[in-house]
């Protein structure tokens, strides 16, 4: 096996990377990667790759793409195009962006990526909560797996828990998050957290690397749309 280059995809944001071998996966992981691919013998290894900063936002912009998902649509042809470049016909297949019921915190944790926060947004100790999945694919590839990143969570060591202060839904209160409640405030009219989440911006983990306010806006602007969508659908079947 050899270690896999991935100066390409650093260049423009996206600057994780974990590739794991299928074989050594846990047995419920193997079992559910066999079902949602196309020919499970053509695969040997599974590729998640990742963004953590505000890189890929500047370079998204930069690309100028005419689409409604410029995020995932970037990131997939990116990935597309320094997969074939370095393992040219080498069977893949991409699981997310898509419909495939894929675990990717799952992945994260194995990865060493994620650690749960309050919020349940996934925080690391470098990064913060900010970064984000974005490619998973299968492919028939023979790259050196990359070690698990070690390290606890940054919110074992923080005592003042300002994100369940600064939460104006009180959402963290119980000591659980509140989902439902989360929810309700983000549709309230003239919510404080309808474009962002300020539980999120008050954590003190990677502030560095922060997204810019037009990439949160962005984010929390598709998620509300989402939510407001499913509303609407859930009225209706009702």
């Amino acid at each position: 096996m050899t270690a896999g280059d991935f100066g390409a995809l650093e260049r423009v944001g996206l600057n994780l990377q974990a590739v794991f071998d299928i074989a050594a996966l846990p047995e419920g992981l193997r079992t559910r990667l066999a079902s949602l691919a196309d020919d499970p013998d053509r695969y040997r290894q599974l590729i998640l790759i990742g963004n953590a900063g505000p890189t890929l936002w500047a370079s998204v912009k930069a690309a100028s793409l005419d689409s409604t998902d410029p995020i995932d649509d970037f990131s997939t042809r990116t990935v597309d195009e320094w997969f074939a470049a370095h393992y040219g016909n080498t069977p893949s297949q991409h699981l997310y962006p898509g419909d495939a019921p894929l675990d990717l915190q799952s992945l994260g944790r194995l990865a060493g990526w994620h650690h749960s926060s309050p919020f349940k947004i996934g925080i690391n100790a470098r990064w913060g909560t900010w970064f984000a999945y974005r490619v998973a694919l299968l492919a028939g590839t023979g790259i050196a797996p990359t070690p698990v990143s070690q390290g606890e969570s940054p919110c074992n060591r923080c005592s003042a828990k300002p994100c369940t202060t600064a939460c104006p839904a009180n959402a963290m209160e119980s000591g659980d998050f509140d989902l439902p409640r989360c929810i309700a405030y983000r549709r309230r009219a003239g919510s404080a957290c309808a474009q962002t989440c300020l539980a999120r911006i008050s954590c003190p983990v990677g502030t560095r690397h922060r997204y810019d306010e037009e990439q949160i806006r962005h984010g929390y602007g598709n998620s509300l749309r989402m939510i407001e969508w499913y509303a609407a659908g859930a009225i209706h079947r009702g």
